[in-house]
């Protein structure tokens, strides 16, 4: 026979927690191993002949401590069944009295195993009570679960495409498309050829081979064929999961949507292109009007030169100095309406009216090539409410614009008709009209026609720009319409009418002729610029004014004073001080305080208007100066 110090020797000597239990509700301790005294932090004698729950009584003060229940319940079906009872991660808390005599209960969790232990006639003569504690392992499954449990709940919150891929991404095993791609719950070995574009696996495929080669993050801006099949952008990123040998075993990867990102960012490369476009067409243009002009100068300075080829030549110097002067208002008005410094000057206006002048402005051109143009006019007056000077302008580009882009000898139609409450004013030609993908941005800024390689015509293409934003200042709609190229264009301009209350007396538009000088005047020339101030100078002449021209601003402000001048033309770009400064100056001086004072600069925007005014200038002429309106505002001091 085996001797009973052997079995208590083995008893004592399990990794596991034994005690022995007498058969009874009150499971008295009849004997405990050290395993157990370990675990519980307890002493043989402290146990030996207790009631296992007076021992281990339970914690009053916690209503989750079900433990002495569970285990009663445990041992009274030993007792009823004679069979083995199992509870695996029963929470139960151990009391547990700390050196300076304070008494806690510290949270624990077992697996059990009751045993019950017959003599040789059947008779139960004690429960074997078997515990190991797992409380580490409880609450790092507490941890993993609660920690999947948020990692769920921040993938359902995000937008995040999220998927999972195997060692060399051969297979998807997951994927939540989030309603961006199609999910995928079962693995899929062909994955790319389902997710992503043909022209975008190289670039895929190189990202995977690099990350996997460094077991690094995986990082690509790539297409992705979306739910609806058509195709967007998407931001994919992936991590490498590392098993204990530092060996990948999964991927685990989030994508995010970013079509519109990248629509902004072609957008943006797009309005880029063409803007270095327009810039290049810009120095085209400038410089074309500098090669007649320069010659036309290089003429006049010859001896020899009769009258005839004077006055073709100034007439030359004329034409393309109007040319460049409508280039830069062009490029002036556009950047004003761009950024809402247009104030329209409203007023009830007769739009047949309108039209007439808009065609007397056009007509130059229309003639120049040969075009014939027809009008259609509706009867009586038809009255909008608007800027004159801003519709002709509108009409007069919609006019020329067919002018430039219809061969000689072609046909313009411009039509002026009411529907439903609003005036419709159609431009057509049989020119070399526009490709669809034009006619959807014409109206855009930058967007010039590339309708020709012949420029021949000039222009920047801003003026459709500039239509499209004085309609809309107007309360109206514009659009064009081509059926192809060689088939001519059409564009239509809708604008409400005016009612009844606002029609009143319509307006007409004015047609300004050059302005006659009554009486000569004492005028003084201020330009450091000593061509400009004596081109200026003769010309002023040449309309019966006395001319004095200074260089430099002190030597006027000296002059003035002396022989004091009815009107001053200054220019703002002065050495030494502005010609604001000046300004000032000739109105603090008793002998200039009442001259008229005319500015004379390269600079028109409104803030420079505002500038000159608040300096006590009268006028604020930019350069090349319109020598109507000069002579029409000397014509009216007295």
């Amino acid at each position: 026979m085996v001797p009973a110090s052997l079995y208590e020797a083995v008893f004592n000597a399990s990794p596991t927690g034994h005690y022995l239990l007498s058969p009874t509700p009150e499971a008295f301790i009849l004997a405990v191993n050290d395993a157990f005294l370990r675990a519980s932090g307890r002493r043989r004698e402290d146990l030996l002949g207790v009631s296992l729950f007076v021992a281990f009584p339970r914690n009053a003060e916690d209503p989750n401590d079900t433990g002495e229940d569970d285990l009663r319940q445990s041992l009274a079906r030993v007792l009823a069944t004679g069979q083995v009872d199992t509870m695996p991660g029963i929470r139960y808390p151990i009391r547990v009295e700390l050196p300076s005599g304070e008494v806690r209960f510290e949270e624990r969790f077992w697996n059990a195993v009751s045993t019950p232990i017959f003599d040789a006639s059947g008779q139960l003569v004690c429960i074997s009570h078997s515990t190991s504690d797992v409380t580490a392992m409880i609450r790092a499954e507490a941890a993993r679960s609660e920690s999947e449990k948020r990692f769920r709940a921040l993938v359902s919150a995000s937008a995040e495409v999220v998927y999972r891929m195997n060692p060399d991404w051969t297979e998807l095993h997951q994927l939540e498309g989030r309603g961006f791609v199609q999910d995928t719950l079962d693995a899929r070995p062909l994955w790319i050829d389902a997710y992503i574009p043909p022209q975008d696996h190289a670039l895929v495929k190189q990202a995977i081979e690099a990350a996997i080669r460094a077991t690094a993050p995986f990082e690509a801006e790539h297409r992705v064929r979306r739910l609806d099949g058509s195709y967007g952008w998407a931001y994919s990123r992936a991590v490498p999961m590392l098993d204990a040998r530092g060996e990948i075993y999964e991927w685990i990867g989030a994508a995010s949507d970013i079509t519109d990102r990248k629509r902004a960012e072609e957008k943006l490369l797009e309005a880029s292109r063409r803007k270095d476009e327009f810039l290049a067409m810009l120095a085209h243009e400038l410089r074309n009007p500098l090669a007649p002009i320069g010659a036309a100068a290089q003429l006049l300075q010859t001896a020899a030169l009769d009258a005839g080829r004077v006055q073709t030549s100034s007439r030359i110097i004329s034409r393309q100095i109007r040319h460049m002067t409508g280039l830069i208002d062009d490029l002036l008005d556009v950047s004003r309406v761009s950024r809402g410094l247009i104030e329209l000057d409203e007023a009830a206006l007769d739009i047949c009216h309108i039209a007439a002048n808009a065609v007397e402005q056009a007509t130059p051109l229309i003639e120049a090539r040969r075009h014939r143009l027809a009008l259609r006019l509706p009867p009586g007056c038809v009255t909008v409410m608007g800027d004159e000077k801003r519709l002709v302008q509108v009409i007069a580009n919609l006019l020329n614009n067919a002018a430039k882009y219809t061969p000689e000898g072609g046909n313009i139609a411009l039509a002026v008709e009411v529907h439903d409450g609003e005036v419709v004013i159609e431009v057509a030609d049989d020119g070399i009209g526009m490709e669809r993908e034009l006619t959807e941005r014409a109206f855009e800024l930058f967007a010039q026609a590339r309708r020709s390689s012949d420029r021949a015509s000039g222009g920047l293409g801003l003026g459709l720009a500039l239509v499209k934003s004085l309609v809309e200042l107007h309360h109206g709609s514009v659009g064009c319409a081509s059926a192809g190229i060689g088939k001519g264009s059409r564009f239509t301009v809708r604008l409400p009418c005016a009612s009844d209350q606002q029609s009143g007396h319509p307006g007409h538009a004015s047609s300004p002729g050059l302005a006659a000088t009554a009486n000569a005047l004492r005028v003084m020339v201020v330009d450091d610029n000593v061509d400009a101030a004596a081109m200026l100078a003769m010309v002023l002449e040449a309309l019966g004014h006395q001319v004095r021209v200074e260089h430099a601003p002190l030597q006027a402000l000296e002059r003035g004073q002396s022989e004091p001048p009815q009107v001053f033309l200054l220019d703002i770009g002065l050495p030494g001080i502005d010609g604001n400064e000046l300004a000032r100056r000739l109105r603090a001086q008793p002998e200039t305080a009442g001259a008229t004072l005319i500015a004379v600069t390269g600079y028109g925007q409104d803030s420079d208007r505002q500038v000159t005014l608040a300096a006590g200038f009268d006028h604020h002429l930019v350069k090349p100066v319109d020598l109507d309106v000069l002579a029409a505002i000397l014509a009216q001091i007295r």
